[in-house]
């Protein structure tokens, strides 16, 4: 009997996809509509005007900017429209909603554009179940349509320990 250790994983074929790989590669930076409200809660649009014209957008500048509201104000949309007109000049990129709402969008956005689902008929794959991010179950449902029709399986988890999910027959 030979003490030659054998990685029976790398020799199985399997092949992992992190979805963390997917994540935004740019800052988001959040900005909260809150603090140009009346008693944080009301919009009066004089005085919105004046805290827009004040403000310092340059604090944005190549940023991912997720703009959302954080009480339970009634925002007007002519009013998200006029903040992106204030960071169009400075900002990468806008979002309406919340910072984590704009990194699974960017997410998905990257999924389908980065993986290339052909690469991987009849090949057995896992995806990832776990890591530093807190990855969506939208990104996980996405990344398994995308791959149902090509690979010979699909699984979840790592591969020393995944859970079966798919087996063409």
């Amino acid at each position: 009997m030979s003490n030659e250790i054998i990685n029976r994983v790398a020799e199985s074929g399997i092949i992992t996809i992190d979805l963390e790989d997917f994540y935004p590669r740019h800052p988001i930076a959040a900005l909260d509509i809150k603090q140009f409200l009346f008693m944080d809660m009301l919009l009066k649009e004089k005085d919105f005007r004046q805290h827009m014209k004040q403000f310092d957008w340059q604090q944005f500048t190549g940023v991912d900017v997720a703009v959302f509201c954080s009480t339970d104000a009634i925002i007007p949309r002519w009013a998200y429209m006029l903040i992106a007109i204030n960071l169009q000049p400075v900002a990468r990129s806008i979002f309406a909603g919340t910072k984590e709402a704009f990194a699974e969008k960017i997410l998905l956005k990257n999924l389908e554009a980065d993986l290339h689902a052909p690469d991987y008929i009849d090949k057995r794959v896992v995806v990832k179940g776990c890591g530093d991010k807190d990855v969506s179950a939208a990104a996980y449902t996405k990344i398994t349509t995308m791959l149902l029709p090509y690979v010979k399986s699909l699984m979840y988890g790592e591969a020393c320990s995944s859970v079966p999910l798919y087996k063409k027959k």
